[in-house]
């Protein structure tokens, strides 16, 4: 009920504006109206006037005003010549007194005669005023209806609702206007009455509470329709301020010193490697815009070539400042960015100021000349390796013996953990390391010169979590070279050593240890590779080994004795790598800069194709990409060379399992034949006692 009355009374009290208002308008409308209508009545009798002259001119009357003028000068002489005469004489008219006026002597007398007159009632002109109005918005259905009536005195603001006014700022009720009583001014078109008198409107009503005043909604405009336009966000006191401390902040000239503090931070130093390297990869690129995909022209011939050769230089990796004079040690691919190429290298003879060790990852998607990362090392790094579930760690065996993690998240290019240089760690170089394990388990497997394997846990490398003993008979130690771990296998491997023997052993049970011994190298063992595949065929038990004694040979861990030895080569082989998706095609490297492919499903005397490095340098290690359709080599100089593989030699086809099982049958057939004719070459001892013996009964 408190609220009805006090709208109620808010009714009243907005009537009772309304009716001040319009009682103002009808005045002023009334005062204006007179005003017209007197101008209006002047320049009508003015118009009357000349008309009337114009007529009696024509006519040859005088004109009116000149009659007017006339006497006007007769009674200005009359009263001069009542000051100088008589009363008697001043009185008698000028025609008695025997004197003609001038006006009249010279003039003719006038005919006069009567002539009909047309009369015309023009109009006057209307005059047009427009007065300040607005529209009144009422709730109620019967208020709309009476203001539409043209008697109702609001029915003018019905009319001009739709011209701008001007809002009052006197309280928070004028922001929406609820009523339009309460003038709106119209900013851009001029005012009919003065800004004075206007302002007395505003406190014409001093008797009025304005306290009451409400808002409307926002977005509602005065005659009740939606506004429809963007809503601009909330700002708060603090982003306010914000925004004013931002807008009153004035460029600061730093000083030399400044500057230098800001370009050694570790944020700055990485924006600008972060944007450094993409700014490289953009520049490195180059695109063909003529490449004719449709064929034609002289570039025929060379596109011939290269698609017809089985191996073709794609590119070299070299950084004069990181790679020059240094020894490829070993290489690795990423499993989370096949992209990526990590490489160790040895240590640089003539840099006395440089780390021994370095690593550097290298980009094969894109141009670019210089690797991605540079990590180094106290010591010569001799084996590197990605964390194959840790996309952002690379692990390194160094020639101290340690084992060192790096991670390219953090700007720095030590490692970030190291193991310690212990009897119960390495003490020989590591020169072969590999993770082994799923994703939820997993382990880093390394192998040292002195026949020690650790097995360690990147959460800890203070301490391994196991190690064992390579050793044949209690031997001495077996000084390893090289390791390979079968596909998908964490137990069991086989290892090369420095006295040319090959060794399979296992990690765990009752055989840890050295388990198998093949016939040995006549040098030392290079390189070590296992077969891919472990499916039906399985060829999961073959493996390669290439030596200094200028051999490779094939490997079956089911027999001790080599299934058949390649003797291509006339220098050091110094790797060898069975292809990541083809069964029966290896690559092998030389002393001589020499790289080969073999395909045994085609020959198995000589490479099916092959190839000499530039320069023909001493090739030192030798890597698939993880594709199969490239082959990297590093030489002694440090520098990597990317090789294409020719479709037809790298893509395996259909039949290729089966043919490379024909094929290793047919090695052992050759096998068995040449051990039988060796055995028929080898003189059997005779016994002279079982001789006699067995002649006796025939005497």
């Amino acid at each position: 009920m408190d609220r009805k009355a006090e709208l109620e009374r808010k009714k009243a009290k907005l009537q009772a504006i309304r009716d001040e208002k319009e009682r103002r308008r009808r005045e002023k409308e009334q005062k204006d109206m007179e005003e017209a209508a007197g101008r209006l009545n002047a320049a009508h009798d003015k118009d009357n006037r000349r008309d009337l002259d114009e007529m009696l001119t024509s006519l040859g009357v005088a004109p009116v005003s000149e009659v007017l003028s006339s006497l006007s000068s007769v009674n200005s002489a009359a009263s001069d010549t009542s000051a100088t005469h008589t009363p008697d004489g001043s009185l008698q008219p000028a025609s008695l007194n025997g004197v003609q006026p001038a006006s009249l002597k010279g003039r003719k007398p006038v005919n006069l005669s009567v002539v009909a007159v047309q009369t015309t009632n023009i109009p006057p002109k209307e005059t047009v005023v427009y007065t300040k109005q607005t529209q009144t918005n009422s709730s109620g259905g019967h208020e709309r209806d009476v203001l539409s009536c043209h008697s109702s005195p609001l029915s003018g603001y019905m009319e001009d609702w739709w011209r701008p006014r001007k809002a009052h700022a006197t309280d928070y009720y004028d922001e929406y206007n609820l009523n339009p009583g309460l003038e709106w001014e119209d900013e851009f078109t001029v005012l009919t009455f003065g800004d004075a008198q206007g302002d007395d409107e505003e406190n014409s009503l001093p008797h009025i509470d304005h306290g009451f005043h409400s808002k409307l909604p926002p977005g509602i405009l005065p005659h009740g329709l939606p506004r429809v336009g963007e809503v601009a966000p909330a700002v708060t006191p603090q982003e306010q301020q914000k925004k004013e401390v931002e807008e009153k902040k004035e460029i600061i000239e730093l000083s030399e010193e400044q500057k230098q503090m800001i370009i050694l931070s570790e944020e700055f130093q990485r924006f600008i490697l972060k944007s450094g390297r993409i700014m490289e990869r953009a520049l490195s690129e180059s695109v063909d815009i003529y490449k004719d995909y449709v064929g034609g022209g002289d570039t025929d011939e060379a596109t011939d070539e290269k698609s017809h050769a089985r191996l073709s230089l794609n590119r070299t990796f070299y950084c004069d400042r990181w790679s020059k004079n240094r020894c490829v040690t070993s290489m690795d691919w990423s499993t989370h960015f096949p992209e990526l190429l990590v490489a160790s290298y040895h240590n640089n003879e003539e840099g006395h100021n440089e780390p021994d060790g370095v690593v550097a990852v290298w980009n094969t998607k894109f141009k670019k000349k210089t690797p991605e990362d540079v990590l180094h090392c106290q010591s010569a790094v001799m084996s590197a390796c990605f964390a194959k579930f840790h996309p952002n760690l690379i692990l390194g065996g160094t020639y101290s013996g340690q084992i060192v993690l790096w991670d390219n998240r953090v700007q720095k290019r030590t490692p970030i953990q190291r193991t310690p240089l212990s009897a119960t760690a390495h003490t020989h170089p590591v020169f072969s390391l590999s993770m082994v394990g799923s994703q939820n388990a997993h382990n880093v497997i390394s192998i040292s010169t002195d026949g020690k394997m650790c097995s360690w846990s990147l959460d800890m490398l203070s301490m391994p979590q196991d190690t064992l003993e390579l050793q044949h008979k209690q031997a001495k130690s077996i000084a390893v070279t090289c390791m390979a771990f079968p596909n998908a296998e964490i137990n069991n491997f086989v290892v090369g050593s420095e006295d040319g023997f090959v060794y399979s052993a296992s990690r765990h049970g009752n055989r840890a240890g050295i388990c198998e011994l093949y016939e040995k190298h006549l040098g030392p063992v290079t390189g070590i590779s296992t077969h891919y595949n472990q499916q039906t065929p399985d060829f999961g038990h073959l493996f390669l080994t290439s030596s200094m004694d200028w051999t490779i040979k094939l490997w079956s861990l089911k027999e001790n004795k080599p299934l058949y030895s390649f003797e291509d080569n006339s220098d050091y082989v110094m790797d060898i790598a069975w292809s990541p998706i083809h069964p029966a095609l290896f690559a092998s490297i030389d002393g001589d800069g020499r790289l080969d492919l073999w395909n045994l499903n085609q020959d198995t005397e000589v490479p099916t194709a092959s190839i000499v490095v530039e320069s023909a340098p001493a090739l030192n290690r030798l890597s698939w990409s993880p594709t199969g359709q490239h082959v990297t080599v590093g030489d002694v100089d440090g520098r990597i060379y990317v090789y294409d593989v020719a479709e037809h030699v790298a893509n395996p086809r259909l039949d290729e399992w089966s043919k490379f099982a024909s094929t290793l049958n047919e090695l052992r057939m050759n096998q068995l034949d040449e051990f039988e004719e060796a055995d028929k070459k080898t003189p059997i001892p005779q016994n002279p006692s079982i001789s006699i013996t067995t002649s006796s009964p025939h005497i």
